[in-house]
């Protein structure tokens, strides 16, 4: 079962890797981290790196297609070389799926046309555009293709998509074996539930490394 991990500048990685430690814990599961070149991509300050050890040539025909956001997803999902591979894998992929802002890469893609979709509420609106219905949920199936809200939602979508081809108990002890029991600080997750102030810091003062 390849699993492949598109990856690119401007990358939020856990995005990534919270679905990474739970898709790659499935039996028979091979992770393939896939980017345009082969080599280290950057978070938008640059200060972490991931590495993708395949291209996107070698990489043609996914089990399970995983895309993550981050600020680098908007110019990806107008990159029609990024757009143009997914496309193609999503032919024949199982499940196509993407976490926070990795939705408009599909969505570039032409796959969320027609399709309930989620993603970050910043980009919430931009689904429009790529002809889906956006849903304020954390996770949302669409047939084959599953995509889930912000960052951590990434977790709750991999481990749906876990319970889906492997079953429930798998999947329940995987999320043991992370010890994966939220218990956030702050009820301030949600921006339906945000003052005006918070919005505005989230979206213009904290920017990520």
């Amino acid at each position: 079962m390849d699993i492949a991990f598109l990856l690119f500048d401007g990358i939020t990685p856990l995005d990534a890797i919270g679905p990474f430690e739970i898709l790659g814990r499935l039996p028979g599961a091979k992770v393939k981290m896939v980017a345009k070149q082969k080599g280290p991509v950057r978070t938008r300050g640059g200060s972490l790196a991931m590495t993708a050890d395949y291209t996107l040539a070698e990489v043609s025909r996914p089990d399970i297609l995983l895309v993550p956001g981050g600020v680098g997803a908007d110019a990806a999902a107008e990159d029609t070389v990024v757009t143009g591979w997914v496309a193609k894998a999503h032919e024949t992929t199982t499940w196509t799926t993407s976490v926070c802002t990795g939705a408009l890469i599909l969505g570039g893609a032409g796959v969320l046309k027609g399709l309930k979709a989620t993603t970050h509420w910043r980009a919430m609106e931009d689904l429009k555009r790529f002809g889906a219905v956006p849903v304020h949920d954390r996770v949302v199936r669409q047939g084959k293709v599953i995509t889930a809200a912000g960052v951590s939602s990434g977790l709750d979508m991999a481990l749906t998509l876990a319970a889906e081809i492997a079953g429930e108990d798998i999947a329940k002890a995987i999320q043991l074996g992370i010890e994966y029991a939220p218990q956030p600080p702050f009820d301030a997750g949600r921006i339906e539930d945000a003052p005006d102030e918070r919005i505005l810091l989230a979206r213009t003062g904290l920017s990520r490394p």
